[in-house]
């Protein structure tokens, strides 16, 4: 790869290694014109992967794939079956989706770790936002490279529920960023309610005035002179 030859001295000087690694991956799949999801970038080469096998066992084949690749893989129980006959020189990304389809798995990365899981083995959760919006919560997912748009986070109607659903381990993080998402709202101090102002209504009949306040209580002043005229009221009071 030439990438990191291609860029300027001053910008590799400053910038962190991982995230340099990270970069070059994107530019990496973007330039080879190589289908990308939002999560992790998975850096494979462009290459044909060569990898003659006659018969053998499925978990053995994605074990030696990671060690060939230099990836750690973390393969699930479930993963079960054996590759018979010899599989097409393709590029490495192409080789784990063709497995993928041809035995019904599902693969996620993590950015560290190369989970592979059977599709049976998929996870659906309803997530109550509450305090949590949808968009800071995919918006969360988003940078911290756990969204994967094969994988499925859906808003329901309302912006009350969100659908997920996805491969154990996409599953575990979207919760955990949910939980942390939740935590630090709940922290949050919240401001104090203002309470409401009591409002006032007064009623005129005849010689009787009547106030009736916003919380239901009713005092009745009764006078001998029009309620207009302040002089020489006599006051009965009287609560219902």
């Amino acid at each position: 790869m030439v990438y990191q030859d291609e860029m300027p001295r001053t910008l590799i000087q400053s910038t962190a290694l991982h995230i340099l690694k990270r970069l070059l991956c994107v530019g990496f799949f973007l330039s080879a014109g190589i289908h990308t999801t939002l999560g992790a970038p998975l850096a494979l080469p462009s290459t044909p992967y060569r990898y003659t096998v006659l018969d053998q066992d499925l978990s053995v084949a994605l074990q030696e794939f990671g060690n060939n690749l230099n990836i750690s893989v973390d393969i699930s129980a479930e993963v079960k079956g054996r590759i018979r006959g010899r599989m097409p020189e393709l590029p490495p990304r192409e080789f784990l989706d063709r497995l993928t389809k041809l035995y019904d798995l599902q693969w996620y990365y993590d950015g560290v770790v190369l989970y592979v899981s059977a599709a049976k083995e998929a996870q659906t959760r309803m997530l109550v936002l509450s305090s949590i919006r949808f968009d800071a919560f995919k918006g969360a997912l988003d940078k911290l490279d756990i969204s994967d748009e094969r994988y499925l986070v859906r808003p329901a109607p309302g912006n009350g529920l969100v659908l997920v659903s996805g491969p154990p381990r996409f599953i575990a993080l979207v919760e955990q960023t949910f939980d942390g998402l939740l935590a630090v709202a709940q922290a949050q101090p919240r401001v104090a309610e203002t309470p409401p102002k009591e409002s006032v209504m007064v009623l005129f009949r005849g010689s009787s005035t009547t106030v009736v306040r916003s919380a239901g209580s009713e005092v009745l002043y009764t006078s001998d002179v029009p309620p207009e005229d302040d002089v020489g009221g006599k006051a009965e009071l009287s609560k219902k």
